[in-house]
């Protein structure tokens, strides 16, 4: 029987972060199963825009490790710093204060030095997202919504760094390899059992650390925890992400905790394929342009509140809004002065179908051949709409447009207010060219999963409630993190945060065992 010191279930960023941990932190053999053939390396994290939320200091504590920005750039940038109680706030906030604060905190505590170690030692080439979290205001780049880091070409470029930061640190990698059994002996798991060229082989291992994912491209499961209707959500990601590693843990007593109804889910492009991302266009299906526009459904009602909160506060849950509209879709609706400051890598012409009019009686019409049903409802939610805009702004008029602050022009005003308000950056639909692209729900992970230890990152017992020996757990597989939404950014960040904890715990392991 093969012998491992640690054996990773997943080669997305978290079963990478953890590969890696294990190793630096003394680990001589270390062994990553990978379910997907080689080429869908990377799970979830290949599909991201690669931002990572962390605490910070402002701009100066950012700009050791980002390679984008020169002298003269910097003195142009406002970034207000990220504190701890912000970013714990924040996770408490959109989670209806159900997540577990234990575990937020040991998150959110050591989420600096976890981009820290990804730049220097994995090589992560980190940049500041002016391209999705930064806008020109006044001659000046502002950045919103307290997250300011991406990678450099997205998730294809984070998936690249951790590939070949693998290789260098000698990490063996089976694709092609699903892990269908975790051995257990004296109650601690002592390997697994992976299906590999069409046979069972078993593996032993001082530690197994999972991190093979959610429950969200499977369509049954998908039915079964967040209920019906959801066969209908278009998979963003890996198509192999099916509940696999959760199912496993289950087998040998794990405790299943988190929100079980709940995932990530935002607006994608309604012509995007059903059961898997594409590994060409990865998040540019993504349309995250609603809050300087409007969303409505095939009846032409309005249904969310698009200047509710920044969009990475918001995009996490609008995915569930618009599923749960007739049809399960909707439209996005722009004015022309709004269409430049759109993201090109979404709303480009060759990235998604635009349906322009030059009046929106004409915009109207076109929407009835991509499935809008009522149409004369459509321009009348249009007209209350710029006339409740219009309304506010007379009786506001030294407030500004601004999208890089909750500016607060809104429908709302002691003259006109619409039942369904816009509270922020509410523009009069009334410049032509009028644009509107069509959307439906993407999932990208779910949100229930296994209850760890947040220390250490041990996979916690049913019966016991304390860490099953041997057992680790780490990235979209752990539970209690995020309930209902969430702030963008902080998938990937959590992902290396206990990867490396359980990298480090298993590396202890071994030193306990030698």
């Amino acid at each position: 029987m093969t012998a491992y010191d640690c054996i990773v279930i997943g080669c997305g960023h978290a079963g990478s972060c953890a590969a890696l941990a294990a190793v630096e932190s003394g680990c001589r053999k270390v062994l990553i199963v990978e379910k997907s053939p080689k080429e869908w390396a990377g799970g979830n994290g290949y599909f991201t825009a690669g931002a990572h939320r962390t605490v910070h200091n402002g701009l100066h504590d950012l700009l050791p490790i980002v390679n984008n920005v020169t002298v003269e750039q910097a003195t142009l940038i406002d970034m207000e710093p990220y504190t701890t109680e912000n970013y714990i706030a924040d996770i408490m906030r959109l989670g209806n204060s159900q997540s577990d604060p234990i575990l937020v905190k040991s998150m959110v505590d050591h989420s600096r030095d976890a981009v820290e170690w990804l730049a220097r030692h994995v090589g992560i080439p980190f940049i500041l997202a002016f391209h999705r979290q930064a806008y020109e205001v006044g001659g000046r780049q502002k950045f919103w919504g307290g997250l300011a880091l991406s990678v450099e070409d997205g998730g294809k470029g984070l998936i690249a760094a951790h590939l070949r930061a693998l290789e260098k640190a000698g990490v063996e990698v089976w694709f092609d390899s699903p892990a269908v059994e975790l051995v257990m002996e004296d109650f601690a798991v002592r390997g697994v059992i992976v299906k590999k060229n069409g046979q069972k082989v078993q593996l032993s291992a001082t530690a197994v650390i999972l991190a093979a994912g959610g429950y969200e491209s499977s369509r049954q499961l998908r039915e079964k925890y967040l209920g019906p209707g959801w066969d209908r959500a278009r998979v963003r990601g890996t198509p192999y992400n099916t509940g696999d590693g959760i199912a496993m843990a289950q087998a040998i007593g794990a405790k299943l905790t988190g929100d079980w109804e709940g995932c990530h889910s935002t607006c994608w492009d309604a012509n995007a394929p059903a059961d898997t991302g594409d590994r060409v266009m990865s998040n540019q299906f993504t349309k995250s342009g609603y809050p300087l526009g409007i969303m409505v459904n095939v009846k032409g009602d309005r249904f969310v509140d698009e200047g509710q909160d920044f969009r990475n506060y918001t995009y996490a849950k609008f995915g569930r809004a618009i599923l749960q509209q007739p049809e399960g879709c909707a439209f996005q609706i722009f004015s022309g002065k709004i269409v430049e400051l759109l993201r090109k890598e979404e709303y480009a012409d060759e990235i998604v179908e635009k349906i322009g009019a030059s009046s929106l009686e004409e915009l109207a019409d076109k929407l009835v051949e991509k499935g809008l049903e009522e149409k004369e409802n459509l321009l009348r939610t249009i007209r209350e709409y710029n006339a409740a805009v219009r309304s506010h702004r007379a009786e506001y008029p030294g407030l500004l447009w601004d999208p890089s602050v909750r500016d607060g022009l809104s429908t709302q005003s002691s003259h006109s207010s619409l039942t369904l308000p816009k509270s922020n950056w509410a523009l009069p639909l009334e410049d032509t060219p009028f644009v509107a692209v069509k959307v439906a729900c993407g999932i990208t992970f779910t949100f229930g999963g296994l209850a760890i230890d947040p220390n250490t990152a041990g996979v916690l017992s049913e019966e016991s409630g304390k860490p099953i020996k041997g057992l680790f757990c780490t990235g979209e597989m752990v539970g209690g993190l995020f309930y209902s939404n969430y702030p963008g950014g902080s998938g990937l960040t959590a992902g290396a945060v206990f990867g490396r904890k359980a990298g480090c715990e298993a590396a202890s392991l071994v030193r306990d065992r030698s």
